[in-house]
């Protein structure tokens, strides 16, 4: 097979959550349990970080393994879901795993894997601990796919755990309250592995001090612990000051890096103290140079700077969206226009709910199998005071926007993360 008959075959035999939704999703930690001893452990061959929450989590991940990265350190980075290239999800110093691994890791071990009969997910996790055990890396950083506590991920015994927020999403999975899935998120805490909190509130704090109590595991709360963290908006992404960091530039735009920056910078200190050697100029390349370093895309991602300014954001989720909705208010337009999509399982009317009414609209529909029909999108949409036409495609939907706009308007183009990648995939001119 070659690389793309490959890729086509792991979502055929291994059903993917990202394309299909709840029918590939497998609970429980059986079968990443089981790929693990058929590949003898390769995650005990090098050092962990894991990193769970609601939303930010890839943001963190990147930033964290650039920072990482620019210790000196050989940083794997397993995240997901990848955008435009399946090799997005696992990298080694920022640099995609090669096609030819991912054809000769199928080919050399179909006999291994095929009984266990593995989700997408769990097989392309197991595939990335065997890569970076082979590229021989001294520490990965590894993202949870969903949830936590049965999330495939959890086999690993990190030195750090990172929960950086509980937001509404998965309910269907992880439970219809913010305990519940708080409860879900901290079953990534490990007896005596510090965990850093980024955010919590009054129903999800007891939930993470008593897990954390029951595992000994030291909890630090980024919110207390860098309560002075001033944050700046400006033209070139953010600027954030600490007594250690002053004048912290981050490269990433969007609203939600301030908490992002603050747990990034409080899980650096815990670092330092489990002896890991991180320099201040490290943590300053990291921050503002995190998209060159590890590929990062879609967070507040720039597309064409002006003429009109065209911006794409993965935030999927009312917890996300919040934080555009907020954004969009402080940019300046003569009128906005918002490419807009979703999957069907989210819980679409508490995002409709924060969109913004002055806005065009152009209803569409992902790529994938979980896309929510466009005229049902358009229909709830309003229901809540939106208006605008329907297009059963990404391309066309963005070229609708492009054609419409003034070039003092502002185009936006998100809702979901599968809306953001047919945009960087097939419109790949209107990036600047």
């Amino acid at each position: 097979m070659n690389y793309k008959e490959t890729v086509d075959y792991l979502y055929m035999q291994t059903p993917a959550y990202q394309k299909v939704g709840s029918s590939a999703y497998k609970p429980g930690l059986n079968n990443s349990l089981r790929l693990d001893v058929c590949f003898r452990h390769p995650h005990q061959k090098y050092k962990t970080i894991h990193v769970a929450g609601t939303n930010g989590k890839g943001s963190v991940s990147h930033t964290l393994a650039a920072i990482l990265q620019q210790s000196g350190y050989r940083v794997g980075l397993y995240t997901s879901p990848h955008l435009i290239d399946f090799r997005e999800r696992i990298r080694v110093n920022g640099k995609m795993i090669s096609e030819r691994y991912v054809v000769d890791f199928v080919e050399e071990h179909r006999e291994i894997f095929e009984p266990v009969e593995p989700s997408f997910f769990e097989l392309t996790m197991e595939m990335a601990f065997c890569y970076f055990a082979d590229e021989k890396v001294d520490v990965a950083v590894v993202e949870v796919g969903l949830g936590g506590r049965l999330d495939s991920t959890n086999i690993i015994s990190p030195d750090l755990s990172i929960i950086t927020n509980i937001g509404f999403d998965h309910t269907q999975y992880l439970g219809d309250t913010l305990a519940k899935i708080a409860f879900e998120k901290a079953g990534i805490i490990k007896p005596g592995v510090p965990v850093v909190i980024g955010e919590a509130t009054a129903e999800t704090r007891p939930v993470f001090k008593l897990k954390a109590g029951q595992e000994h595991a030291p909890i630090i709360f980024a919110e207390e612990a860098l309560a002075g963290m001033k944050s700046e908006k400006t033209t070139e992404g953010w600027l954030f000051s600490t007594p250690q960091y002053p004048q912290l530039k981050g490269e990433l735009g969007g609203y939600a890096q301030t908490k992002n920056a603050r747990t990034l910078l409080v899980a650096i200190e815990e670092l330092k103290q489990l002896n890991y050697n991180i320099s201040d100029k490290a943590v300053y390349d990291g921050f503002a140079r995190v998209s060159e370093l590890t590929g990062l895309m879609g967070r507040w991602q720039v597309l064409q700077t002006g003429k009109p300014k065209i911006v794409c954001d993965t935030g999927h989720n009312a917890h996300g969206i919040r934080y555009i909705a907020e954004q969009l208010k402080h940019e300046q337009y003569d009128r906005l226009h918002i490419v807009f999509g979703m999957v069907n399982d989210k819980d679409i009317r508490a995002v409709l709910e924060l969109l913004p009414k002055n806005a065009v609209y152009y209803f569409t529909k992902a790529s994938v199998a979980r896309a929510l029909d466009e005229n049902k999108l358009a229909t709830e949409a309003g229901e809540f005071g939106l208006r605008g036409t329907r297009y059963a495609t990404v391309p066309e939907a963005v070229a609708a926007a492009q054609k419409n706009a003034d070039e003092n308007d502002f185009i936006f183009i998100g809702g979901s993360s599968f809306v953001v990648a047919d945009a960087l995939e097939t419109n790949k001119s209107i990036q600047s």
